[in-house]
């Protein structure tokens, strides 16, 4: 594997997955095995995770691109604005000029910009705090220009359908409120996109969305 976003052959694996978060997700051996792959392997030059590549091979399919996502800037015409949602891993070093949100300061269900001021808006593993998810879509869709994309990734188990945790867990003011599963798209739709595209860099462990406002 290349690395979409800068280029590289080097990558690291780091144990990140712990047994408590195992045990919430109820994730089975297999599971547990991409799941440790997705969120704990690194490039080693850029520092981007593998869900990062992925967001960054949506970015590239998005717009029609060879990558790596480096030459994105000098790639594609000047934007009027990106939107950046809670520092999407380290993609947005390869963006260029954005404006970068952090969520929970500044709520993804009701975010502070016009209507249809965007060109292009990414989050990575940030819709699954959200407490009403198509919520924070139908925001990303309000902000997006007319033909604009949005992509983004989420933690999917690739054999659920999508539902509510259990128990909520996860760090203070980012709990988890949402399981992904195959039926992402749902959400997709109905917060008003009407395309939905998946981007598989690594199946099952690297997976991004790319929705367009059409």
């Amino acid at each position: 594997m290349r690395c979409p976003c800068c280029g590289s052959v080097r990558f690291s694996l780091a144990n990140v997955l712990s047994p408590e978060l195992i045990a919430a997700w109820r994730l089975s051996p297999d599971e547990a095995v991409y799941i440790q792959r997705q969120q704990g392997t690194t490039c080693s030059d850029c520092g981007c995770s593998l869900r990062g590549m992925a967001l960054g091979q949506g970015i590239l399919t998005a717009f029609g691109l060879e990558g790596p996502l480096r030459r994105f800037p000098q790639e594609v015409p000047p934007f009027r604005s990106i939107l950046e949602i809670n520092g999407a891993d380290r993609v947005g070093q390869f963006l260029g000029r954005r404006t970068l949100t952090e969520y929970p300061e500044v709520d993804m269900q009701h975010l502070p910009f016009p209507d249809e001021w965007f060109d292009l808006v990414v989050h990575s593993d940030t819709l699954e705090h959200v407490e009403f998810p198509v919520q924070g879509l139908k925001e990303c869709y309000r902000v997006l220009r007319h033909g604009a994309p949005l992509v983004f990734t989420v933690p999917i188990v690739v054999e659920r359908l999508t539902g509510i945790p259990q128990v909520l867990y996860g760090h203070v003011g980012c709990l988890v409120h949402t399981e992904f599963g195959a039926d992402v798209w749902k959400g997709v739709i109905l917060a008003g996109f009407n395309r939905c595209e998946f981007v598989v860099l690594e199946y099952p462990a690297a997976i991004a969305i790319v929705a367009r406002k059409d």
